[in-house]
């Protein structure tokens, strides 16, 4: 079974709480996702499969505030299951783009998109947008090192840039001010944790 059809027959599509006119393919206790995974092997967490916390905050930002993306070109870092970005191309944005390197979320990525009636382009490499959103992408120290100096690199171009994070351990916390809050579920809990919406402290 191809990775398209996996996603499509055995993580059926759900409505978020937070966002019932957006759905994702989600897994479930039914889904077998980590015998799949194993068999066909891919060693990379599947953090594709879930709404995680940080997108879920972003994506009901941009909802507060549709005026962040409405118009404007939008670059999706570390979409995962393509949340934020279809958030974005929901509320008008211009052009929406998708970067992830794992094959499975750009599977993922491209089924959610279409799911819900939106255009989401991949793209391999960073390029420039008027605004970048990032949920969910200092989720251990190594993710960290790597990601925040590029964020800083195009926030210095005048890209503005805006982090999704449940304030794990991992974030860079002296790096980034919070400007906004939410109570959202995390990877398909029911139970709501609190998460942040950060903006990056330009360096002195």
């Amino acid at each position: 079974m191809s990775p398209e059809q996996f996603i499509a027959q055995k993580l059926p599509l759900q409505p978020l709480s937070l966002w019932p006119e957006i759905v994702l393919h989600q897994a479930n206790a039914h889904s077998g996702l980590a015998a799949w995974l194993e068999a066909n092997g891919h060693p990379a967490a599947p953090y594709w499969a879930y709404a995680w916390a940080g997108g879920a905050a972003l994506a009901l930002h941009l909802k507060a505030h549709p005026e962040l993306v409405a118009g404007k070109t939008v670059l999706d870092l570390g979409s995962g299951s393509g949340l934020v970005g279809i958030a974005a191309a929901k509320l008008g944005a211009a052009a929406v783009f998708a970067l992830d390197p794992d094959p499975l979320a750009q599977v993922a990525t491209t089924l959610n998109a279409e799911a819900n009636g939106v255009a989401l382009t991949l793209v391999p490499t960073l390029l420039h947008t008027d605004i970048v959103v990032a949920g969910d992408v200092f989720y251990d120290e190594d993710s960290a090192a790597a990601v925040l100096p590029l964020l800083q690199a195009l926030a210095q171009t005048g890209t503005q840039v805006l982090i999704g994070d449940p304030y794990r351990s991992t974030r860079p916390a002296d790096a980034m001010r919070e400007i906004a809050r939410y109570s959202v579920p995390d990877m398909g809990a029911k139970s709501p944790v609190p998460s942040g919406i950060f903006a990056l402290i330009e360096p002195l």
